[in-house]
């Protein structure tokens, strides 16, 4: 079975790329995350009307239909992950419903693209590898990873795993198959984003595999352990999100050289390795309110007036100031357990400061 899925992935891919060197080149604007947008609605839109998608993407979205709400549920965590990441930053994830997801900002090079990328193959992947652990998927089941070289001898490696090998592999094709299919000019800056969007696409599918881990259940009368049974498993996607964040605050600034390769531009850095988060241009400045360039600015926005981070007053509102408001609110307090069974609380009133920006 899997001979036969890897032929006709294979094939599938050989075919979208033949048929995109003869079409008109795909516009970027637009993205296969917008299935994330949808993945809430009750009644799927089919392949061929769902906005973002590739023509290659189109395609394997009619072979692997099955798979298509695992895409979107990936997709789906990696907007909402990309928002929790950057709350407290000037540039908060905020996106826009239609095909572009996070609207114009994404069309730059920048560090919060390549992050966009990264966290949204992350998703999928995830998505998709937890989809065949739970026997949603016909094409594949649980992990076949080889039993790691530490675990104790005595122990039995066996239990039904994330299978993140297809989880990978899947994504791989589903996601890459949008810049693979596009033809350039070697060396052009067209070419120059598709090679950065393709290593922060790897970055994403590894940081999953990265942070992935051995877990271990005992079995026994009345917990007596007799029989250990471990298996590969995922670690929460918040984990996973905290690793790119990582990742992003060190990612490194490249450039497309004349053979069409990425190379470091301030050679005093350390080269990327397939794990780190690379971009080509700066960030624009998230201050102010810019249309076109995908910025709502900071106007508005809540922050910290004691705090000296990024969420702090003086950086989320570059300067401008802020001005302070009393509200009151209430909250839940002075809540007591009683047996048996129901927790009582009070009600406190009490009024705080919110601080916005300028």
């Amino acid at each position: 079975m899997w001979t036969i899925f890897w032929c006709s992935w294979i094939l599938l891919v050989f075919s979208t790329l033949v048929s995109a060197t003869l079409a008109v080149t795909e516009p970027h604007f637009g993205s296969w995350m917008h299935m994330g947008l949808l993945e809430e609605t009750s009644e799927p839109l089919p392949c061929g009307r769902t906005p973002g998608l590739s023509p290659g993407q189109t395609k394997l979205c009619h072979l692997y239909e099955d798979h298509m709400p695992g895409v979107g549920r990936g997709a789906r965590a990696g907007i909402d992950e990309c928002q929790w990441q950057f709350r407290h930053r000037r540039w908060n994830c905020s996106i826009v419903n239609d095909a572009t997801v996070f609207g114009p900002v994404v069309k730059i090079a920048s560090r919060e693209a390549a992050f966009t990328h990264a966290i949204a193959a992350a998703g999928v992947v995830y998505s998709i590898a937890r989809a065949c652990r739970d026997g949603q998927l016909s094409s594949c089941g649980c992990s076949r990873s080889g039993r790691p070289r530490d675990l104790h001898r005595d122990w039995i490696w066996g239990g039904c795993g994330d299978n993140l090998e297809y989880g990978y592999r899947f994504t791989q094709g589903f996601v890459d198959v949008r810049e693979r299919e596009r033809t350039f000019r070697r060396g052009s800056r067209e070419q120059a984003r598709a090679l950065m969007n393709l290593h922060n696409n790897e970055a994403g599918r590894r940081a999953v595999i990265k942070t992935a881990q051995v877990t271990c259940k005992c079995h026994g009368v009345s917990g007596s352990c007799s029989l250990i049974t471990c298996w590969q498993q995922m670690p929460s996607f918040r984990r996973i999100g905290d690793y790119l964040k990582d990742k992003y605050d060190g990612a490194t600034e490249v450039r497309a050289n004349k053979r069409g390769k990425l190379q470091i531009r301030d050679r005093r850095f350390n080269l990327p390795t397939a794990n780190d988060l690379v971009y080509i241009e700066e960030s624009p400045n998230y201050c102010l309110r810019n249309l076109t360039l995908g910025s709502l600015g900071t106007q508005g926005r809540v922050c910290n007036r004691t705090s000296h981070g990024m969420d702090g007053c003086n950086l989320m509102c570059c300067g401008r100031g802020y001005n302070t408001q009393k509200v009151t609110v209430k909250e839940r307090c002075n809540c007591k357990f009683h047996w048996c069974c129901f927790v009582d609380c009070k009600t406190c009133i009490k009024t705080v400061d919110i601080h916005t920006c300028k």
